[in-house]
């Protein structure tokens, strides 16, 4: 976990009331954004190992010309072949082709970006600002102080808050609205540098709106860009495919070369391990539970009050594969982690045949610990199907224990496999594994998929942020047995590697965004690019300061 624990601050106040746990992500888009424009901004990045099919066309900022051959040419054939003449695949030859060890190495790829992270912060000490000259404010882009607005933008703007701070501690490097206010005032970079505190804002889930895919964000003058509705890993990676040659090469630097999954970067988890830890309370009850030995594997089951024995035996056969994957020697110890405590007790009967088995048990923790935590306690009815009948602090203590996953992260469900909240954990944990000792290159992230989810092959994995969705199409062999599959743990967001295909909602959703996808997700490059010539940028923008000009 990181370091120190000086580095780290609370928000010390009430966090917000309601948990949404893939909020998460929205903060570290924000954040993986501002490392984006940084790239641009100081230095023109190479993508990672380009291959001649993703090779950026030039250098300059205007819209390629449309004669130029597309990416993929979305008109070549739909169909598939593997060299055996195979026309589907399993999701374990899937998560092969994926997250294989054949080709790349993702931990080689997420210490460059760990580097990178490292020594952009080293570089540009933020909070030097309070004493510095005040120009500095107004040139460090402003996506900076934007880190943590996604949680909860509107608290973060009136209240000053950093969001469930009761439960996250932040890094130094991170501001609040209220702070950057304090400071743009008390340094009158309005008056001296004619710079307004303005938030311009680009809304993903709006697709005639956003800017994501043809605009050169580096452009733009606003000192804070709020990145709105990323509530997955996917939308800050549709910059993979923005029309401007630096804004995908920025990306490919941050996120790896979409055709290349086996050697893409664990941005998210490097993010989280830089930016987040937990609270002093959250970690003393996650100190509780571990009772001092970390847990070599993870269980982590989203069953949705569901408790289907198909799911529950799955999951054992995929336990069983992770501890001859990693080679673990004498009694492994897992940790189950689930949103229905009944189907835990349940696999903590099926797993102690031959494995020790923690798990946060918050009830006795509450009678026994002596240690309070605080938040709202009262279970959200109708929330309770999605999230379990348990307090909203559970999440918490849950992820941050099973983050300590010293080998790898089984995630299984009763219905959708690979949700926001398993792959932060897979990302934090794989994030603390790489750089050690022994290596996080031995650290496996697998999916358990039971054989009911897959009658129809992986239709049924129609989430958006989902890890699967991007296999879910027609490449996707019917009715196959239990399947345990590697996993990659950044979520691809197109449709670039070998066996992935849409589905037609997702074929119909991203033409909204000016992106026509064949059957088998190749993007029509020219379309794109008539698309952004046709459009105009939208601008919708706040100011947090009244205009200089306009003041009295």
């Amino acid at each position: 976990m990181p370091p120190a624990t000086g580095r780290w601050r609370r928000a010390g106040r009430s966090a917000p009331r309601l948990l949404e746990r893939t909020l998460l992500v929205a903060a570290l888009s924000a954040a993986a954004l501002m490392f984006l424009l940084l790239l641009q901004h100081h230095h023109s990045p190479k993508p990672p190992n380009p291959s001649s099919a993703s090779r950026d066309r030039g250098s300059s900022d205007e819209l390629p010309d449309e004669s130029l051959p597309a990416e993929r040419d979305a008109e070549v054939g739909d169909a598939v072949l593997a060299g055996d003449g195979a026309t589907c695949a399993t999701v374990e030859r899937m998560g092969e082709e994926a997250a294989g060890a054949r080709r790349g190495s993702p931990e080689q790829a997420s210490l460059r970006v760990r580097e990178m992270i490292r020594r952009h912060f080293e570089l540009q000490d933020f909070r030097v600002v309070e004493v510095d000259s005040a120009e500095n404010i107004v040139r460090i882009n402003a996506c900076i102080f934007g880190l943590v607005l996604q949680f909860h933008f509107r608290a973060a703007l009136s209240r000053g808050l950093y969001p469930f701070g009761e439960y996250i501690s932040y890094t130094n490097h991170s501001f609040t609205i209220h702070e950057i206010k304090h400071l743009w005032r008390k340094h009158r970079c309005a008056r001296t540098y004619g710079r307004d505190l303005n938030i311009r804002v680009d809304v993903f889930e709006n697709p005639p709106e956003t800017n994501v895919l043809c605009s050169d964000w580096n452009s733009w003058k606003d000192p804070i860009i709020w990145f709105d509705g990323t509530t997955d890993a996917v939308g800050i990676q549709f910059f993979l495919k923005n029309v401007h040659p630096r804004m995908k090469a920025a990306a490919s630097a941050l996120f790896g070369l979409p055709d290349s999954l086996d050697a893409r970067p664990n941005t998210f988890g490097e993010l989280m391990r830089t930016i987040i830890s937990p609270s002093s309370t959250v970690q003393a009850a996650v100190n509780w539970a571990l009772k001092g030995v970390n847990p070599d594997i993870v269980l982590h089951m989203r069953m949705m009050a569901n408790r289907p024995v198909r799911a529950r035996k799955a999951a054992v056969l995929c336990i069983k594969r992770a501890l001859q994957i990693c080679c673990i020697k004498g009694t492994p110890r897992v940790a189950l982690v689930s949103d229905t405590p009944a189907f835990v007790k349940e696999m903590k009967s099926e797993i102690s045949e031959f494995a020790e088995v923690i798990y946060f048990d918050y009830k006795l923790f509450t009678k026994t610990s002596g240690l309070e935590i605080a938040g709202n306690d009262k279970p959200l009815d109708f929330r309770s199907r999605d999230w379990g009948s348990a307090p909203r602090w559970v999440a918490f203590v849950d992820f941050f224990l099973a983050a300590q996953a010293r080998y790898a992260v089984v995630t299984g469900a009763h219905r959708r496999v690979g949700t926001t909240y398993a792959q932060l954990i897979a990302a934090l944990a794989a994030a603390n594994r790489h750089g050690q000792d022994p290596s996080g290159a031995n650290f496996t992230f697998l999916s358990s998929i039971h054989s009911n989810l897959l009658v129809e092959g992986l239709s049924t994995q129609v989430g958006w942020g989902h890890i699967w969705n991007r296999y879910a199409g027609p490449l996707s062999c019917r009715r196959q047995p239990h399947q345990c599959s590697l996993t990659p743990i950044l979520p691809p967001a197109w449709w670039d590697g070998k066996w992935q295909s849409p589905i037609p909602r997702d074929v119909r959703r991203l033409l909204e965004y000016g992106v026509r996808l064949s059957n088998t997700g190749e993007v029509d490059g020219r379309h794109l690019i008539s698309h952004c010539r046709s459009r105009k940028d939208h601008v919708k923008r706040y100011h947090v300061l009244p205009p200089y000009k306009t003041r009295s």
